[in-house]
């Protein structure tokens, strides 16, 4: 098993969400806690380690904050976790309480190399059920208003251990390679978060020190709106929240963290432990600019001043820098669902498909559905789906009709699976074999019968299409193109051969989801006969059966040993057209998704095919037939994909 390291070539940040084991009001032994988690984070190549709401005090300290010795205390401890830092390659978020003019604030302090850069007070203040935040501090918002209604407004900052530090709620934190801003816990649950506007004016990765309590249904309702908010802003989202050591009194904490990234809920930490816990994890900042950069609003929308606050982390020692593994999870199968709303996700794929289908067929007001149907993957998904489209429109499904087209490489096997798919389907079967028409053609060209080339096998492919139209005119029918979004990309269709239809219902579908669709309609819908049949659809190779086959009659022509494993392909194919990705990133992604499975080499032998014949086949994606966007990103020239036919360069 090969170790993925960390690279920082690719826009990864490594982030940790700590709980440390507190005591209330005992700042010195919470600060001791603080340290030992900054250590480990050090040593894991964190850059930006996260601890919760007023951590140095502990959050339920009540009317203890009043108190002046708490204050000190606070702000002792504060300056020992501060000098703790010095020299260590490492920006560290920590919650206090600060008096500022008089007025008590809930504040993040920001930390690095033994200097405070800045001090963020908590905007909203919670002030119902168990929570009197207004008792004890004062709004953040206070501070920005009064500058902004002074006669001569003043930057905003405070002296800390002899030295002028950013205050307010409108700082923006700024590295050499990302921005961050912070909110603290309320700020999230209100009706317009501060990270909105903090995403807005540039904040890549949003930080929460957090005291929210524990309820039941409260961890989930927080993961959801945590992983909504990230992908609303296009950020990371980094959230940590106290844990046991809290007084109990009245409510219990648990300690959550969570480390989400526009969307995906990237790491969630153990509740309720008894010792100091963190969760640690990669932000990919290069995808949220990416997302971002196709996002006008975030250029659009803003309005009001944030002050930039530069940061300059020392850098991480060779021994240090991106030590160890990734924590981050890269999935094999990024078109696949999560298994646990595969169902509904396969039906959102169906549907799609299904309706975008009957929709062209009530409006061309044809009375058939022609398909060819050769017993492999994609056609038995294209017959599935057309006859489901008959059903919902309340046609019969005689009107599908299945055309098996054997030729000079189609095998028992799926012959016989196509035959026994649609009779068990209830569709019209026609047989048209064109052996014969395939000899009197490459006889009528000049071809030798026995040179198996690429005229030998497209010949085969264009006169299936031929059959397939003329068809479509005798039974007033459409042909339902079959190819998939997979075949597209890497241009592994016939030019004006399968290549082309009347409506692709496929075209937005990948190999590995097509594999995925076929196995969940066979679990989930059909009839026990059928599922045997699909099944074994599922295990026969792909393959466009163009060459004879062997002596024994079982398929010599392999797809994948042309072009590559679909798996591989669909991977580099989701990163470079979701997200633009270089290829270098591409290969580092896959080499730790597929750890174990390919080689650095096979990985980066198949990524070289793959960006070849996508560069180089992109004039038969130009003139495509309709089919319904479904994954998300598409191939079509009229949608995701406006690419010149001659490429260079890339």
């Amino acid at each position: 098993m090969q170790q993925a390291i960390m690279s920082t070539n690719f826009g990864y940040v490594r982030v940790a969400a700590a709980v440390p084991h507190m005591r209330v009001a005992d700042c010195r032994y919470n600060a001791n806690e603080i340290k030992k988690q900054i250590s480990e984070a050090v040593q894991e190549g964190v850059e930006v380690i996260c601890f919760p709401e007023l951590s140095i005090t502990g959050y339920t300290c009540a009317d203890l904050f009043f108190t002046q010795q708490l204050q000190r205390n606070a702000l002792s401890a504060l300056e020992e976790v501060c000098a703790y830092t010095r020299n260590l390659p490492i920006i560290v978020l920590v919650g206090a309480p600060l008096k500022v003019d008089n007025n008590l604030y809930n504040c993040a302090f920001v930390m690095t190399d033994g200097d405070v850069v800045g001090v963020v007070p908590k905007i909203n203040l919670p002030n119902t059920g168990e929570f009197y935040e207004k008792r004890w501090f004062s709004s953040g918002r206070d501070v920005l208003e009064r500058n902004i209604n002074s006669i001569r407004p003043r930057i905003p900052t405070i002296e800390l251990w002899g030295n002028d530090v950013p205050f307010g709620i409108d700082l923006l934190f700024t590295t050499k390679d990302y921005s961050f801003g912070i909110e603290i816990c309320e700020d999230l649950w209100s009706p317009l978060p501060a990270s909105t506007q903090l995403a807005i004016q540039g904040a890549e990765i949003i930080f929460n020190l957090s005291s929210s309590n524990c309820v039941t249904g409260k961890h989930e309702f927080r993961q959801r709106m945590i992983t909504q908010q990230s992908a609303r802003v296009h950020c990371g989202y980094v959230y940590t929240s106290s844990g046991i050591g809290e007084s109990t009194t009245d409510i219990v904490f648990s300690g959550s963290t969570y480390i989400a990234e526009n969307g995906d809920m990237l790491e969630i930490g153990d509740r309720f432990q008894m010792e100091s816990s963190m969760v640690v994890s990669e932000i990919d900042v290069e995808r949220l600019r990416i997302d971002r950069q196709r996002n006008t609003n975030f250029t659009h929308d803003k309005h009001g001043h944030f002050r930039h606050i530069q940061v300059a982390p020392l850098e991480p020692s060779v021994e240090l820098r991106g030590e160890g593994p990734m924590h981050r999870h890269f999935t094999k199968t990024p078109f696949l669902p999560k298994r646990k709303d595969s169902i509904e996700y396969c039906e959102d794929v169906l549907n799609l498909q299904v309706h975008g289908l009957l929709r062209r067929w009530q409006h061309t007001k044809t009375e058939t559905l022609v398909i060819g149907i050769s017993g492999g993957l994609d056609s038995t998904l294209a017959l599935i789906v057309s006859v489901l489209a008959a059903d919902r429109l309340g046609y019969n499904r005689s009107q599908v009709i299945g055309v098996t087209m054997p030729g000079f490489g189609t095998s028992g096997r799926t012959y016989n699976n196509a035959l026994a798919m649609m009779e068990e389907l209830g569709v019209s079967i026609h047989e048209v074999p064109i052996r014969d028409m395939a000899i009197q053609h490459l006889n009528d060209i000049g071809h030798d019968l026995d040179t198996h080339d690429i005229t030998y096998e497209n010949a085969q492919a264009r006169i299936r299409t031929l059959v397939l139209m003329d068809l479509a005119n005798k039974y007033n029918g459409l042909v339902v193109g079959t190819g998939d979004m997979s075949e597209l990309a890497l241009g592994w269709a016939t030019y004006c051969g399968d290549h082309m239809s009347m409506y692709g219902v496929n075209a937005g579908v990948p190999k590995t989801l097509v594999r995925y669709m076929v196995r969940h309609t066979a679990e989930n819908i059909f009839g026990e006969r059928l599922r045997e049949i699909l099944l074994d659809v599922i295990d026969t190779p792909v393959s466009p059966e163009l060459l004879p086959t062997d002596e024994e009659g079982n398929i010599a022509q392999i797809t994948e040993d042309k072009v590559g494993p679909y798996e591989l392909h669909d991977f580099f194919m989701y990163y470079y057209l979701r997200y633009g990705f270089t290829r270098e990133k591409i290969a580092y992604m896959a080499s730790m998704a597929f750890d174990g499975v390919y080689s650095e080499e096979v990985i980066n032998h198949w990524l070289s095919v793959f960006m070849k014949r996508f560069f180089t086949q992109q004039f038969k994606r130009s003139c495509l037939p309709d089919g319904p966007k479904v994954v998300g990103v598409s191939l079509s020239p009229r949608g995701d994909l406006r690419m010149p036919s001659d490429v260079c360069g890339i």
